[in-house]
């Protein structure tokens, strides 16, 4: 398999001064599966243009470890198109002309994290070749559970103190803070979010509450007073396991469950690592507000509304909350796979020890369910209500999911397959049982975002006693809408928090 190398990820695997743990992942990985490591002419220019001749010096002879196309393929129609209407530099030019390459089919994938790289791909329609290197660990870890040299370790509050500090986890985060050290070890009474593997820690959070009288002087332009949630530390190591999306719904389960305003964090973009946190902040609703003086360096200052607004086409953008002009459905799920997908839904009679979270579906925000129902209406924005099954006691209501989007009428197997894999609980084999379960009645997918947890379960005896479910007949078998009274219903005896509605 050839795999074309986007010029960003070459230079950051190569620069001499960079921490490359995150790079190095993605290098052993495409050692390991004897992948052929390619870059474009163009990156090879772009390197050659650095003033510093001992810079390009060093560049040229690392170069040599990579296989650097000969030709260049003749531009696509499609690309061609896309060119036109996107291009403003000549970086753009180059980015192009980089995956013009994937386009023809000279090489299998191309691997960046560049945003509009990402973007023209998907509106060429090689979205499904064109990575970012999270997506394709992600790829590779599914498809090669044999070759993954270690288990990822459920999500844990655990105090500064305890952590250990010369873990090379921390290693960018002192080069990048001067004073990170002392920080840390202020903090030993306090509690961070953190996830260990057996190669030591791969995701750490920190997240505190800062009311209206905080000290905003060295942000520019100044933030208004509002009580906040503040991202303090955020890094993740990448691993394929969907980490940074766990520890970004923790962040939103906090800022609900604390009653802040507003999500802020502050980073620098001198990293791919940083870059690729920053993507998913963005996609999560994020805006660059402005800049942070920090110890002579400027940071990034990232952030995030939490008022009560929904945007129905777009749910990422103010996840967690739902809105009342959308219609709720309540669905079945079977046991066997409810916390698998829901870990943070687990029921008392479950054992965490069994949930380690060593599969991306577990991590996910975004998920996918499959079904055959004969209701197949569901529109962006729309509330899930998931159920699960166990009879006319042990059945209950544990989570809600907000509707992104459903893809029916699915061309083939494989096309279905695809489209599952990465966020559904079942393995490829199971993915292709399902497809040919019943040949006239084909299964479509609905893509949903996880988005709250209710803090007290109800079950079946009880939805019919409050009208949710007519009777022990009626159980749901698809999607089964219900009322919006009926939801609300449902949130007042399991105790939630109703903020998340927005009429």
């Amino acid at each position: 398999m050839k795999v074309l190398l986007d010029t960003n990820i070459v230079i950051h695997r190569e620069a001499a001064t960079v921490v490359h743990e995150d790079i190095g992942m993605l290098f052993r990985w495409l050692d390991n599966l004897n992948y052929s490591k390619c870059i474009h002419r163009v990156t090879v220019k772009e390197i050659e243009k650095y003033k510093d001749p001992k810079v390009r010096k060093s560049f040229k002879i690392k170069l040599e470890n990579y296989n650097v196309l000969k030709t260049q393929a003749p531009l696509g129609d499609d690309v061609r198109r896309i060119s036109q209407q996107l291009d403003e530099s000549q970086n753009d030019l180059n980015d192009t002309l980089i995956i013009n390459e994937v386009y023809n089919g000279r090489v299998d994938a191309l691997i960046t994290e560049d945003k509009k790289l990402l973007k023209k791909a998907s509106l060429i329609g090689i979205g499904d070749r064109v990575y970012t290197i999270d997506a394709f660990l992600e790829k590779v870890t599914q498809e090669n559970p044999e070759l993954a040299d270690y288990r990822v370790l459920s999500v844990k509050k655990d105090y500064f103190g305890n952590l250990d500090l010369s873990d090379k986890f921390f290693a960018s985060l002192k080069d990048d803070y001067p004073n990170f050290e002392n920080w840390f070890n202020r903090k030993a009474n306090e509690i961070a979010y953190v996830c260990h593997s057996d190669d030591g820690l791969m995701a750490f959070l920190y997240i505190k509450v800062e009311g209206e009288a905080e000290d905003y002087s060295d942000i520019y332009p100044p933030l208004p007073k509002k009580r906040r949630l503040k991202i303090g530390t955020f890094k993740v190591t990448l691993n394929g396991f969907r980490l940074g999306e766990r520890f970004l719904k923790i962040v939103f389960d906090n800022a609900l469950r604390l009653n802040v305003d507003e999500i802020y964090v502050t980073t620098f973009e001198k990293r791919i690592e940083q870059q690729r946190l920053i993507n998913l902040f963005e996609e999560y609703g994020f805006q660059l507000h402005g800049r942070k003086t920090s110890l002579g360096e400027d940071e990034e200052v990232y952030v995030r509304s939490f008022t009560r607004s929904v945007d129905r086409s777009s749910p990422k953008l103010t996840y967690p909350f739902l809105s009342t002009a959308g219609r709720v459905f309540l669905v079945p799920i079977y046991p066997e796979y409810h916390t698998e997908l829901f870990p943070d839904s687990i029921l008392r009679t479950e054992s965490p020890a069994d949930f380690v979270e060593n599969e991306p579906h577990r991590n996910a925000i975004g998920k996918v369910y499959i079904s055959r129902s004969f209701e197949r209406n569901l529109e962006s924005g729309d509330a899930i209500v998931f159920y699960r099954t166990g009879g006319y006691h042990k059945s209950v209501v544990t989570t809600i999911g907000i509707v992104e989007s459903v893809v029916d009428n699915i061309g083939s197997e494989v096309e279905f397959i695809r489209l599952c894999s990465k966020r559904s609980v079942f393995t490829v084999k199971e993915l292709s049982k399902h497809w040919n379960y019943k040949k006239t009645n084909s299964p479509f997918i609905v893509n949903f975002l996880y988005a709250y947890s209710f803090p007290r379960r109800i079950n079946m005896k009880r939805l019919i006693e409050i009208g949710v479910i007519p009777s022990v007949g009626d159980a749901p078998r698809g999607f089964t809408p219900i009322s919006m009274k009926q939801f609300k219903d449902i949130l007042q005896e399991c105790q939630s928090d109703e903020s998340i509605v927005v009429d």
